[in-house]
Parts: structure tokens; sequence; C-alpha cells
């Protein structure tokens, strides 16, 4: 009805032209207007649900204290599942995916069981990282032990998926100061990570463990 009257009261040569240029531009600050709270909606719920992950694992050194509270790693687990359904969609495995991430929290028992027993050895754990080329094809999982001492594991990698990542492990170094051993490569398997930003990555693996890593403020080379 509304085309009709518009049609009647305005010029022919007018009236259609300017009615559906209305009628395209209304639809358009809609949609775009839509998009918009939808995006900012989603962003907002991405936020939401990372901080609540950040807070719950702030106190938790990296895991060490989650291994004698089962109702804190339920609650982890369960806010880095919040994150996997809001990073459902994302593809994971690509340049981004390139960094040295450091190690926030994990299940991971061997990682907990050498930062928690370093001290043994007359030493501690600094900075637990990743090291990721997505170009290179290749994965460093790297432990250091400052001033000198780091143990890495150096991997090949191949993307499986638009989350998922396969690794075989080719060698791995224990080194200090003045000397280096070297280890035998041992074990393949995958992971996924369920979610990714600028600023933090979600990972599950092959095993079931747990993985929450920061972009480190540097990059780690061998």
């Amino acid at each position: 009805m509304a085309t009709s009257r518009c049609f009647l009261l305005l010029p022919i040569s007018l009236s259609l032209p300017n009615c559906n240029a209305n009628s395209s531009k209304r639809q358009r600050r809609v949609h775009n207007h839509a998009s918009r709270i939808t995006c900012s909606s989603t962003t907002n719920q991405s936020q939401s649900a990372k901080q609540e992950l950040l807070n719950l694992m702030a106190d938790q050194d990296r895991g060490l204290k989650t291994q004698k509270d089962p109702n804190k790693r339920s609650s982890i687990i369960k806010a880095i599942d919040d994150m996997a359904v809001l990073g459902s969609d994302m593809v994971t495995t690509g340049d981004s995916l390139s960094a040295t991430w450091r190690l926030l929290w994990t299940t991971e028992k061997e990682q907990l069981f050498i930062i928690e027993k370093a001290y043994l050895f007359g030493t501690q754990t600094g900075d637990v990282l990743q090291v990721i080329d997505v170009e290179k094809k290749v994965l460093n999982n790297v432990i250091t032990f400052p001033p000198d001492g780091v143990f890495f594991v150096r991997s090949n990698i191949e993307i499986a998926s638009p989350q998922r990542v396969n690794f075989r492990f080719t060698s791995a170094v224990l080194r200090g100061k003045n000397w280096e051993v070297p280890l035998p490569p041992f074990g393949k398997g995958w992971f996924e990570t369920v979610y990714l930003d600028d600023e933090i990555r979600v990972v599950k693996d092959i095993r079931g463990d747990y993985l929450v890593v920061e972009r480190a403020p540097y990059q780690w080379t061998e």
C-alpha cells in the first residue's frame, strides 16, 4: 500500500526509483545495524568468557595448584568449553597461530612435573613456551631454566583441519650454558586450538589435556 500511494502522488519518473532507493537504504541500515549488534554481542560474550577463564586460572600457578583442587579444575574446564563454543566457527590454524606462546595453565602432567620438581636439579622453571611457525611447519615445546638452561622438543606439524594440527616429535635437547645433551625423538599426536585471538590461545589435545597460553612479548629462538 505504501508503494502504491507513493506512485500516485509523485511523478512517474521519480516515484519508483525514490521508493526503492529509500527502501533499499533503510534495509541496508537495518542490516548493518543488526550486524553491528550481533558482532558487538559476540565480542562482548567472548571478552566476558575470556575474563572468567583468566580469573579462574590467575592463582593456579600454571596448573600446579589445580592438581589438588578438583572443583577448581572442573570450573576451569567448563570455562574452556565455553570458549570452545564461542570459537567453534574460527579458523585457528592460519598465520595467526604462528607465535611464541607462553603457558598460563595446563593439565599436562609431564610439564607440571618439571615445573614443580626443577628445584631438585638446583634450578627453577622459567617460561614454558610453544613456538609455532605455520609456514615452516615446525613446533618447538620449550621449558626454560634461567639464566642459561633450556629443554626443548622439536616437532614437524601438518595442518589437518580449520582447528586441528598434527605433530610428530623429531628431536629433543637439554642445554646448559656450555653443554648440550641430545635426546631421541618420541611420539606424535594432534592438538586443536578451540579459541584464538590477539592475546590468548585455548587448546585441547589427543590425550584430553588442556592448555591455555598467551602471546609472549618476545620471540624465542634456538
